[in-house]
């Protein structure tokens, strides 16, 4: 028998909804497992795909140990649990949810403190008048430590945090966060804001790849298969058809000619066109009485070969 493909995803919380939506929409809807307990799941369109159920930040430490071959977690975990991650793991592609921002934030009192620049500044000389240096509270430490760096940014100290780590200035823990946040309103419930070039990561969840799990030809091609699907599903959702009849064909064509030569591509009595080009289309064949025209969306988009997958296959070949 194969070896299975081994993916895994969130076992709980809202991401794990998210996940198991984006593969559904996709057209790869999931399925308990008989026997899993829980903790495995299926993918009846891919019989040769394991999915295990884990934590986001074990499934970051399974890609890192090779102990699964993909996994969607979110791209913060990833790069804080995982040293050199770019020699170590793949990412694959961003699956448009999970997303929150690693930022800097102060006490919104700090009125001349908008910058890294500004709190390098504030941290130097509360050093040098208090001869203690700025306590920065964050369960991000590899990254705090980093960006701080490339800011030029050393006279604080990290407090690492335990719990709600935008409470910290407040109770005295730390003067400034690095903190997760997405809509902001928690930071702003704390009297806390982001300097304004204190974004360390755009982060969203992630379909990765761990270089050190044990791969071959088959699970290659499942992968192939899967990046296929989903990024046809993804392309499809971006696009229009357009048909109209077959006799005003040549007409049409000489109507959409600027649409083509900017990447529309032709069908027979028809133009596949990318969604936000479909008024502009509109306007063209109405101008050359051209009609009646149906737009619809395909369902999937698929292309020859998924330049992903590739790029996955040749990274394992080196």
């Amino acid at each position: 028998m194969t070896a299975p493909l081994i993916i895994a995803i969130p076992s709980k919380g809202r991401l794990k909804e998210q996940v198991e939506a984006w593969l559904a929409e996709a057209g790869l809807p999931m399925s308990s497992a008989p026997g899993g307990r829980g903790y495995t799941a299926a993918i009846p369109a891919l019989p040769s795909v394991e999915v295990r159920l884990l934590s986001a930040s074990d499934i970051a430490a399974a890609l890192d140990s090779g102990d699964v071959h993909l996994g969607v977690t979110g791209e913060d975990l990833l790069r804080e649990q995982v040293a050199d991650l770019d020699a170590r793991i793949m990412l694959l592609r961003a699956l448009g949810v999970g997303r929150a921002d690693l930022i800097v934030a102060v006490p919104r009192s700090w009125l001349d403190v908008d910058t890294m620049a500004d709190l390098e500044e504030v941290a130097h000389l509360h050093l040098l008048r208090t001869g203690r240096r700025l306590r920065v509270a964050t369960k991000y430490l590899v990254q705090t430590r980093a960006f701080f760096s490339r800011c030029g940014v050393t006279d604080y100290r990290i407090v690492e945090s335990g719990g709600a780590t935008e409470g910290a200035p407040t109770s005295g823990a730390a003067e400034i966060i690095v903190d997760i946040t997405t809509t902001g309103a928690t930071l702003a419930a704390n009297h806390l804001k982001i300097l304004s070039d204190g974004v360390i990561l755009k982060s969203q969840a992630q379909m990765a790849a761990s270089l050190s799990a044990d791969w071959d030809a088959e699970r290659l091609a499942t992968v192939r298969q899967l990046l296929g699907v989903v990024e046809a599903r993804a392309r499809a959702r971006e696009s229009m058809m357009l048909v109209w009849p077959a006799e005003r064909d040549a007409a049409a064509r000489d109507a959409l000619t600027a649409l083509v030569a900017r990447g529309a591509r032709p069908r027979a009595n028809g133009l596949l066109i990318a969604e936000r080009d479909l008024l502009e289309a509109q306007r063209l064949l109405a101008g050359a009485g051209i009609g009646p025209v149906a737009a619809s969306r395909p369902e999937h988009l698929f292309e020859p070969v998924s330049a992903a997958a590739e790029a996955l296959a040749a990274k394992l070949a080196q």
